[in-house]
């Protein structure tokens, strides 16, 4: 090992070629290219010379005088904890002394983070009004594998507060692996999914999901929504009720591919081709499959949002449906309530009209009408209280696609406090 590897600690502490400083050592001429380099890590205290004066710059140094200096500069500051040379040297630096031992460098490989939310939902359904307010709990572990791959998964709990009997809920909900190898990323195991910006489905996904590119990208996924109370909220069902519904193995089995792309500074373009099994139109001789061709557009500038999804249903029944099979939903933003930033506060307001060929199970789990879907309105802003404490409040007020269907007219408020640590 050279001891020009100490120009790379020189780099770090900010020294240039032309920096100045005294010369420490007789065998280390002004004119030298590590002159500048040297000096000033000699004057920082992180290299010594030998007795005699010298640097000895040509000698190879041995392990143990090298793991002196990553011991030094990480004292100084000059590099981190978590850098490579603190590794490949932690047994030397154990022996002397600096805490970098094994348990410790394996610490800062799994993360834990997570959020607490407090929720309170009004519905009003025509004249009758329903209530429920619940506590959600969520762990978030995050793992490093090794440079490319990391693991993630979510512990969930939820707890009803107007439940007497004290009922909860725990799930592992999340479990999956996430590789990088340039500009191909990949993503397997149960996982979020937002098909087409959350709505048409906005839950849990056992998938595999590939995707490349940077300013354009391209996505393909394989897999079966997870959620099988949810995962069919907006179907026609008839004949079948829900829990022998969830009977039909196949339901909720899709396959995507996308092209996302950026125009610009400010303006972003994507199509999605999406088919989805659908194994109760199946049962009932109707179009077993459901197939949907979603065109997104997002314009952002400053603080505002203005986006566009318009999505074109098929099969999934949809010979049986009133509502239509094509729909859309546009979005508006202002502003970003960030946990870090006490006193932000972010605006929104969604106009939606989807019929139920349109969407799964979306982001509030819009459920208005099993035949026909749903459209209407929903605002809502966030507020950050205190660091890591933000609440919200929302507003839907949504009806039946079919204006002569009465039953299905909802005005839901929505409030919450989210604490995240």
């Amino acid at each position: 090992m050279k001891k020009t590897l100490v120009f790379a600690m020189a780099m770090a502490l900010g020294v240039s070629a032309t920096a100045f400083a005294a010369n420490p050592f007789s065998d280390l001429p002004a004119g030298h290219w590590a002159y500048a380099s040297v000096a000033k890590l000699a004057a920082a205290g992180i290299v010594d010379g030998y007795p005699d004066g010298s640097f000895k710059g040509d000698r190879t140094m041995t392990r143990y005088e090298m793991a002196q200096i990553v011991a030094k500069a990480l004292a100084k500051g000059a590099i981190g904890a978590d850098d490579k040379l603190v590794g490949e040297f932690a047994d030397e630096l154990d022996n002397l002394g600096v805490r970098v031992a094994k348990l410790e460098k394996k610490s800062d490989n799994v993360k834990i983070a997570g959020y607490v939310r407090a929720s309170y939902n009004s519905v009003k359904q025509e004249d009758v009004k329903s209530s429920s307010s619940q506590i959600r709990s969520r762990l978030f572990l995050n793992g490093a594998i090794n440079d490319n791959w990391t693991y993630t998964g979510m512990l969930q709990n939820d707890q009803a507060l107007n439940d007497n009997n004290g009922n909860s809920t725990t799930r592992f909900q999340r479990a999956f692996l996430t590789g990088k190898y340039g500009n191909f990323k990949a993503t397997l195991g149960r996982q979020q999914s937002d098909l087409v910006d959350g709505n048409v489905y906005s839950d849990r996904v056992d998938a595999a999901k590939l995707e490349y590119g940077d300013k354009i990208k391209f996505t393909g996924a394989v897999g079966k929504m997870a959620n099988r109370d949810g995962a069919f909220d907006s179907q026609v069902k008839t004949t079948v009720t829900e829990d022998n519904y969830d009977g039909y193995s196949d339901a909720g089995r899709y396959w995507r591919v996308g092209l996302d792309g950026k125009l610009g500074k400010n303006f972003n373009l994507g199509f999605d081709y999406i088919r989805i099994s659908d194994a109760w139109c199946k049962s009932a001789s109707y179009t077993p499959d459901m197939t949907l061709k979603a065109f997104k557009a997002m314009y952002t500038a400053d603080q505002w949002k203005l986006g566009a999804d318009y999505i074109l249903g098929d099969g999934h029944c949809a010979d049986q449906l009133s509502g239509g099979k094509n729909g859309y939903v546009i979005m508006l933003g202002v502003g970003n309530a960030k946990a870090s930033k006490v006193g932000s506060v972010g605006f929104w307001a969604n106009y939606y009209n989807q019929p139920a060929a349109s969407y799964i199970n979306n982001t509030f789990n819009a459920n208005y009408s099993k035949a026909n879907g749903y459209k209407g309105y929903g605002v809502g802003v966030d507020y950050t209280v205190a660091k890591n404490m933000v609440a919200g409040i929302q507003y839907f007020d949504l009806k039946d696609k079919n204006d002569n269907n009465k039953d299905f007219k909802r005005k839901t408020l929505w409030s919450q406090l989210i604490i995240t640590f």
